[in-house]
């Protein structure tokens, strides 16, 4: 009977003593979070001991201000007589400047007649009659607003960029997506690129080719490229196995599978790749005005500089219309890869592209008769002039002597003094060990080890670049603007998740402002708020909200039914259905949406160095100015692990989510 008791006793005592490994097992969070904490016991007091804390030591940072000043110096020296530029990038250059030339002309030989059908023309073939009026009527009123010659030369830069954007990416995405190794190695590059901001791109670019289109537009080509050669390798990589078996069964040769099969399944992510690169180009292009690109971009920038609000609407309706314009046709073009063709038959296929181009080369030769290559400037509407009374009212009204709330100068200080200063000072004031802890604590307990490691490896190689501060700083930015976006877009995606006629209303405002360049967005803030990090973080957060509220609307209105269903007849409420089913249901897309409202405000955080938002845009945009390539690229790699870092954090790993579902 002992014996029974005893050997029945064993078990609990041992599940007794099992108990602590077995939470630990339940909840591996904890049990990173505790390995982590050892680690820390034992080596802080290490590194604590021998380089102490509070910024990053001195002894642990490498200057690289003397190789890439020689670097610099070198390329001044030479850019005129080495063979290097006069036989290869001279070449280049006066290739994109006969290209973009060359475009340019077509247009102007179109006329602004045969420019407008040509576009309806074309949006009509590919997506119906709705979308070639609205093509039609955005650039009639490009002419109306009296920016035809720099739509057309922001259009020529465009063309000859996308061209260039399209032909690298699917060669890169070719490669990637045939080839295991390439795309392994392609990967980071890709990686750093998508999140080294625009203005890194100019710096050497500018050093290399000078102030100009060429510039320009290769530095467009390198900013936009990569969505296209990222979407191609996964469209190819993703061919359906069961298809490319059957092809391969039949005697196909490679180039024959790749041709017949891949390309044709891979057509939707060619068409989305081209969709972005096309978005990204026009966004580069507005910013690559900074080096002399001209068009809209020229009248964007000179309007930032002298506060110039309604000139700079003037110039960013014209490009908002261009992006949406080219938004939609793209989109409808994949959307109908597939699908029936409609219409009269006489109209479809080449006939319907024959008549197009019949009705346009008519319209441009009796346009070119009467005249018309330049939209006459008694046919325009000046809107500067209402534009800026109006924002003179509202800098009256609001800047600053409203009740309560004190104005939005007002406001900015304060979120400056409550908000930015001590998040900065905290950070700043932080051990850097401790910040690498927190950042390898968080990426650890959403990812990996792995992500860990290169989380962590980012922020110290931040401290070894020496600017280690001001990274601090922009991460202060970053992590204010964030949170606000977060709150404000959740708050509103959870209304649009509920209402169906709010989320009709608010469609056609995010397509605005989600296809407005991230320059147009410090006009207004810069004359509402003045200068300084609160117009540049108010800026941020205007841009990332419409992508915020639309992956979290998504992501709540994809709840299973059957659960939601489920709760609603338990007797749950509102509250608790968003709460216990829908976010946790959700929880992949609200990560989805944190990740990109981090990596959208990070962009315009940066280009905030305009506008006086310091840290490290304020140092690429130093770098830029003075050609110190130093400067520049310092902070352009500090940015990037910066992005690397923050992108670690807020991104479960693909095994991680395989773990939770």
């Amino acid at each position: 009977m002992a014996t029974a008791q005893a050997t029945s006793a064993r078990p609990a005592t041992a599940g007794a003593r099992r108990g602590p490994l077995a939470a630990l097992r339940d909840r591996p969070a904890a049990a990173k979070l505790l390995l982590l904490a050892l680690v820390a016991v034992v080596v802080v007091p290490v590194v604590h001991g021998r380089w102490g804390g509070g910024i990053w030591p001195e002894a642990l940072t490498a200057d690289l201000s003397a190789p890439l000043g020689e670097v610099t110096d070198w390329i001044v020296s030479n850019r005129d007589s080495h063979p290097l530029f006069l036989y290869f990038f001279g070449h280049i250059s006066n290739a994109v400047v006969l290209s973009v030339r060359g475009v340019y002309l077509v247009l102007l030989a179109l006329g602004w007649a045969g420019v407008t059908v040509f576009a309806a023309a074309v949006a009509w073939r590919v997506a119906g009659i709705r979308l070639a009026l609205t093509a039609g009527g955005s650039f009639l009123l490009c002419g109306l607003l009296g920016m035809w010659v720099p739509t057309m030369q922001t259009l020529a830069l465009m063309v000859v960029a996308v061209l260039a954007s399209v032909v690298l990416g699917l060669l890169l995405g070719l490669a990637a997506g045939l080839s295991d190794r390439v795309f392994r190695v392609l990967r980071p590059v890709l990686d750093t690129m998508q999140v080294l901001p625009a203005f890194a791109y100019l710096l050497p670019v500018v050093l290399v080719f000078g102030i100009g289109v060429p510039g320009a537009v290769l530095a467009t080509v390198v900013y936009a490229a990569p969505p296209m050669a990222r979407l191609t390798a996964l469209g190819l990589r993703g061919a359906d196995s069961g298809v490319m078996e059957a092809v391969s069964s039949l005697g196909a040769t490679g180039r024959q599978r790749l041709l017949s099969a891949r390309l044709p399944l891979a057509r939707k992510e060619l068409l989305l790749g081209l969709n972005q690169t096309i978005m990204m180009a026009l966004s580069m292009a507005v910013i690559a005005s900074v080096i002399g690109a001209g068009g809209l971009g020229d009248r964007v920038y000179q309007a930032l500089s002298s506060v110039d609000v309604g000139a700079a609407l003037a110039a960013g309706i014209p490009i908002v219309l261009l992006a949406v314009v080219l938004d939609r046709t793209t989109e409808a073009a994949g959307r109908r890869i597939g699908a029936e063709p409609t219409g009269p038959a006489l109209l479809r296929g080449w006939r319907g592209w024959s008549l197009a181009a019949a009705v346009t080369a008519a319209v441009a030769v009796v346009g070119r008769a009467a005249d018309g290559q330049v939209w006459p400037d008694d046919l325009t509407v000046a809107i500067a002039g209402p534009v800026n009374t109006a924002k003179d009212w509202m800098v009256d009204h609001l800047y600053t002597g409203v009740p309560v709330v004190g104005g939005t100068a007002d406001l900015a200080s304060h979120f400056t003094s409550g908000v930015l200063n001590p998040l900065r000072s905290g950070l700043t004031g932080l051990p850097w060990w401790s910040v690498l802890l927190i950042v390898a604590a968080l990426a650890w307990t959403i990812g990996t080890w792995r992500t860990a490691a290169t989380a962590v490896l980012a922020m110290a190689a931040i401290g070894v670049l020496g600017v280690w501060e001001p990274s601090m700083d922009t991460l202060s930015q970053v992590l204010a603007a964030v949170a606000v976006t977060l709150v404000i877009g959740f708050g509103v995606a959870v209304g649009a998740a509920r209402s169906e006629r709010l989320e009709r209303l608010l469609r056609p405002v995010l397509d605005v402002f989600q296809t407005m360049p991230q320059f147009v967005y410090l006009i207004p803030v810069v004359a509402l708020f003045g200068v300084g990090r609160a117009p540049a973080a108010a800026a941020a957060v205007v841009y990332a909200l419409p992508a915020v509220i639309r992956i979290t609307t998504q992501g709540l209105r994809g709840v299973d039914p059957a659960a939601m269903e489920g709760a609603r007849s338990l007797g749950a409420t509102p509250g608790q259905q968003l709460r216990q089913v829908q976010i946790p249901l959700a929880r992949p897309s609200l990560l989805l949406a944190v990740n990109q409202a981090v990596v959208l405000v990070l962009a315009v955080v940066i280009i905030g160095g305009l506008v006086g938002s310091g840290a490290l845009g304020y140092e690429v945009v130093l770098g830029l100015a003075q050609g110190d390539l130093a400067t520049g690229l310092v902070a352009g790699a500090a940015i990037v692990c910066l992005g690397l870092m923050l992108d670690r954090v807020t991104q479960p790993t693909a095994r991680r989510q395989r773990q939770e579902s």
